[in-house]
C-alpha cells in the first residue's frame, strides 16, 4: 500500500510538472509574434521601457570606444521630436557583420535601440566599425527610425570623416545634402565623441 501511495504521489508530480511545462512553452512561443522573422529589428528589443541612452553589445572591451549624442527634431527642424524609436546596426572593427541567432532569426549582434523623450535627445555608447578587408566600402553605422503613428523607415547611415574610403567626389556629395551623416570625432578621456542631429523625414534612405 505505502509503495502505491508513493508511485500515485509520483505520478501527480509528473503529471503536473509537464503540464506546467506545455503551459509555459505554449506561452513562451505566445510571445513570439507570428512575423517575428520578417519584421524589421527595429521592433525586436527586449527591454520593456527603452529609454534615450543605450551600449552597444562589446562596447567596454573595444579599442575605438564611441559616444554619439544628438537630438531628433520633428520636420521644422526645430521642435523636438519625442516618443521616437531610434535603432542601429554596425560592422565590428574588422568590418564585418558578426550574426547570432535568436528565435531562428539571425541578427546584426553589435545594436541598439532608444526612444525619445519630451526632449528629443538621444546618446549611444559604441565603437567605430571598421572597413572590410576585402572591400571598398566606408565605415558606416546604419539607423532605422519610428515615429509615432507611422511605419519605421532607413535613414541615411552615419559615415566618419576620416575614413580613408570617404573621396571627395562622395564628401561632396554627402555635404551638399546632409552635411550631419559626417561624424567628426573628437577625442576626450579615452573616448571618441561625435554629435549627429536627425530631422524627421529629411533623410530618408534612397535604397529604402
Amino acid at each position: 500500500m505505502k509503495q502505491f501511495l508513493t508511485l500515485l504521489v509520483l505520478v501527480i508530480f509528473l503529471s503536473d510538472f509537464h503540464t506546467l511545462s506545455a503551459q509555459e512553452t505554449a506561452s513562451s512561443q505566445e510571445e513570439i509574434p507570428s512575423n517575428y522573422k520578417k519584421r524589421n529589428p527595429i521592433y525586436d528589443y527586449s527591454e520593456k521601457h527603452l529609454n534615450n541612452v543605450d551600449t552597444i553589445p562589446d562596447f567596454a572591451s573595444r579599442t575605438t570606444k564611441l559616444k554619439i549624442t544628438g537630438t531628433i527634431y520633428e520636420s521644422d527642424g526645430v521642435t523636438p521630436a519625442q516618443n521616437v524609436l531610434l535603432f542601429i546596426h554596425q560592422a565590428d572593427e574588422d568590418g564585418n557583420f558578426e550574426l547570432k541567432r535568436e528565435n531562428k532569426k539571425r541578427y546584426v549582434h553589435h545594436r541598439g535601440w532608444i526612444r525619445t523623450d519630451a526632449d528629443g535627445k538621444y546618446t549611444f555608447y559604441t565603437f567605430v566599425p571598421g572597413s572590410y578587408i576585402y572591400g571598398n566600402e566606408l565605415r558606416q553605422i546604419l539607423p532605422v527610425l519610428k515615429e509615432p503613428g507611422k511605419p519605421e523607415y532607413a535613414i541615411e547611415s552615419f559615415v566618419f570623416d576620416d575614413d580613408p574610403q570617404l573621396k571627395d567626389s562622395c564628401r561632396e556629395r554627402i555635404e551638399a545634402t546632409n552635411p550631419n551623416r559626417i561624424l567628426k570625432l573628437d577625442k576626450k578621456e579615452g573616448l571618441f565623441v561625435a554629435k549627429r542631429d536627425i530631422i524627421l523625414g529629411k533623410e530618408i534612405a534612397a535604397e529604402y
